[in-house]
């Protein structure tokens, strides 16, 4: 038999990209909506009173008045196994990793505390809305093996990959270049389209992988089409240099890569910080995306992104929003985007309350090249939804009270929110969280 949802409430989403045209002429709202779904697929959306003799006899309905039904959020670059070490103090990216990050990760050859730490992440995932994110595993398989079975359980439409590190790391924490190889196949043959499971072959960054060891990553793409790739660029100044002394016949850090044949539509570079025109240039031409991190940013010191300047409208980039939790202190895109906003700010532009949003939910399936599966509400789409709930604290309630326009109401739950402005949270048309 079937398997039927359906959703009422106030529901918004977007019909044109907000950085093309006035931002709020993208949106698509309904101020009482209905959402349908049969088998985790949305059937129909529209007004309450045009769809409500479509609900199918004995259904009841999940009634969200006063709320904001969405598409689920899309995290672009989050790093799973840096859950433990979220928010730990005073260093800059080198330093962080050596200090923080390196000793979490080595933990990761145990499957079953791979496993534990996989569950927290996705259930928490789940509690700010985000319903699909581009994540880093550890270079361990067992890591990868804990994280997809969990995602499976779930029904979520995760893309992971064991990270690729032969040198400039702890010993715990190297493979080779042929190790790497040959372990992501296997798990590129294991779980790459295994129902919402998405693989992505993941160099950590050029410091930490050899020039063979980028080349066969670049090999490795070329057997399947659909595969993602993950890693960073242009982080940190000191990084940057590193790259220069490690690859002085590379014209660039980008360089590197595409030399390496890893520029590709499915390719989601993080940060991007330092970015000059030759490489968002490079970027178009190839098609890759780059994960937009404002709070990882701030919090290591590296810089601002300069998010207009990649979606001039010449050579437009894709841009996604990441957390980049663990160095990102939140997992919750909210709060990301409240960071978006202050850097944007101080770069000397403003980010609209709908298009970030666009950027967290229908711009951030773009960028993975998942737009006609998720990112916004319209049938034939996976039934991922976040159900938001402007008023949910002291004083977003103040703030929703004054709201004078949807917009007004948009921005105070940028600026307001966090996990508990998330209400529901829905995969596949099931609801897997509640607030209550």
């Amino acid at each position: 038999m079937s398997d039927h949802t359906a959703i009422r409430g106030p529901f918004l989403t977007f019909h044109a990209d907000p950085f093309t045209v006035d931002p709020m002429e993208a949106v698509t709202y309904q101020p009482d909506g209905l959402i349908l779904c049969t088998d985790g697929i949305i059937t129909a959306a529209g007004a309450w009173d045009d769809l409500k003799d479509q609900i199918p006899q004995s259904i009841p309905v999940d009634h969200y008045p006063n709320h904001l039904i969405s598409a689920g959020m899309v995290d672009t670059h989050v790093h799973y196994p840096q859950l433990p070490v979220i928010a730990s103090y005073g260093e800059q990216l080198l330093e962080w990793l050596e200090t923080y990050v390196f000793p979490a990760e080595a933990r990761y050859a145990d499957i079953t505390y791979a496993r534990q730490i996989a569950q927290t992440f996705l259930k928490e995932l789940l509690r700010v809305g985000t319903t699909t994110a581009a994540v880093y595993c550890t270079v361990h398989p067992e890591s990868v093996e804990a994280f997809f079975e969990e995602s499976e359980r779930l029904n979520t439409c995760m893309i992971a990959g064991k990270v690729l590190m032969d040198r400039n790391a702890p010993d715990n924490l190297r493979d080779t270049a042929q190790s790497g190889y040959d372990q992501s196949a296997a798990l590129i043959e294991r779980w790459h389209g295994r129902g919402r499971q998405l693989y992505a072959v993941t160099p950590r960054f050029a410091p930490t992988s050899t020039p063979e060891q980028l080349d066969l990553a670049g090999s490795l793409l070329g057997t399947r089409p659909d595969l993602f790739m993950q890693t960073h660029l242009l982080e940190n100044q000191s990084e940057i240099e590193w790259v220069k002394e490690l690859f002085p016949n590379r014209t660039s850090y980008l360089d590197v890569y595409d030399k390496a044949g890893l520029l590709r539509p499915r390719a989601i570079l993080a940060h991007g910080v330092h970015a000059q025109e030759e490489d968002f240039q490079r970027c178009h031409d190839t098609g890759c995306s780059i994960a937009h991190c404002p709070g990882s940013n701030q919090f290591l010191g590296s810089g601002s992104f300069p998010l207009f300047n990649a979606l001039k409208p010449e050579r437009r980039v894709k841009v996604g929003i990441g957390s980049d939790v663990g160095a990102g202190p939140s997992l919750s895109l909210l709060q990301v985007l409240s960071d978006g906003y202050k850097v944007a700010q101080g770069l000397g532009t403003k980010l609209h309350p709908a298009q970030g949003l666009w950027l967290a939910t229908a711009g951030g399936a773009q960028s993975l090249g998942l737009e006609h599966q998720i990112g916004t509400i319209k049938p034939g789409l996976h039934a991922d939804l976040c159900v938001f709930d402007p008023s949910a604290t002291p004083l977003g309630k103040i703030r929703a009270q004054t709201a004078e326009s949807l917009s007004d109401i948009l921005f105070a739950l940028t600026m307001l929110g966090d996990d508990r402005s998330v209400q529901a949270t829905y995969i596949a048309g099931r609801k897997l969280h509640s607030r209550d």
